[in-house]
């Protein structure tokens, strides 16, 4: 008894709230029984009626909405550790928006794979929670490589670069970035995140720890961890035998023998798992 009438203090502000419930459902009711007993109705009567009903409906729409968005509070209230000045902080539905704390506790969630996929499911999590783990392919998949990563000599770092991007809370300037390609004469033609991933590697003399201390310095919601150390290749092996080493040619070359995809596999088969891939996290 004594923790339900604790929901009637002042501070919780719940009593204004089911107040304005019970005025609202006091006008609706009002309203209804007044056309029940009233014999003759003109228009001055009908406009009071309709006016009494709209607004008692208000009141008791207005009043369920604010309550439970002030239970919400509460709740979270009740639940966060987090202090101003050695007290509680007050929580209200702005804050609890854009809460730090709640959104660093939210869900630990890993995804793999690469590509346009991969970044647009890392889009729409990192609005929820900044626990992401993205393992991501090491892969030009079967294209040419850039003058950039051959003047470089790089392992193949789009799909790391995408996913630095999609993790960025600046999308747009971390994607011009990125993708910008120097018009200095000594660098031209470079690309500016195949350098600095390059650098880092150079600094850290390991790729996994060269990607994971270029997401801290680059400040982006989660981690970006390569699958591999290893530059693979994604393969198909067709019915009658015939292998496609590279990716982008397999619709084409399916499509001309039209033969039918027997197996896909990655060259080579005994490519090492880079070492943070294979964690609990």
């Amino acid at each position: 008894m004594k923790s339900f009438l604790e929901w009637f203090k002042g501070s919780t502000k719940i009593k204004r709230w089911i107040l304005l419930i019970l005025i609202g459902i006091s006008l609706t009711c009002y309203s209804f029984a007044k056309i029940l007993v009233t014999k003759e109705i003109d228009f001055a009567i009908l406009a009071q009626i309709i006016g009494l009903f709209v607004v008692g409906f208000v009141c008791v729409v207005v009043g369920i909405i604010y309550i439970q968005r002030r239970l919400l509070e509460l709740i979270i209230e009740a639940n966060d550790d987090t202090t101003e000045k050695g007290q509680k902080a007050k929580v209200n539905m702005k804050s609890l928006i854009f809460n730090k704390k709640v959104y660093e506790e939210g869900p630990k969630i890993v995804v793999i794979g690469g590509g346009f996929g991969l970044d647009n499911v890392i889009e729409g999590l990192k609005k929820y929670t900044n626990n992401i783990t993205a393992i991501v392919t090491m892969s030009d998949y079967g294209r040419d490589s850039s003058m950039s990563r051959q003047a470089l000599d790089a392992l193949p770092l789009n799909d790391i670069k995408e996913s630095i991007i999609a993790m960025s809370d600046h999308e747009e300037l971390m994607r011009s970035l990125m993708t910008l390609r120097f018009s200095n004469e000594r660098l031209r033609g470079l690309n500016f995140g195949d350098v600095f991933l390059t650098g880092m590697n150079e600094l850290y003399s390991n790729m996994s720890e060269a990607i994971q201390k270029s997401t801290e310095v680059l400040n982006i919601t989660g981690k970006v961890i390569p699958v591999t150390l290893d530059e693979i290749t994604i393969c198909a092996e067709l019915n009658d035998g015939t292998v496609i080493e590279q990716k982008d040619r397999i619709p084409e070359i399916v499509t001309q023998k039209v033969e039918s995809i027997n197996r896909i596999f990655i060259s080579p088969s005994n490519c090492q798992p880079a070492p943070r891939s294979t964690r609990s996290y």
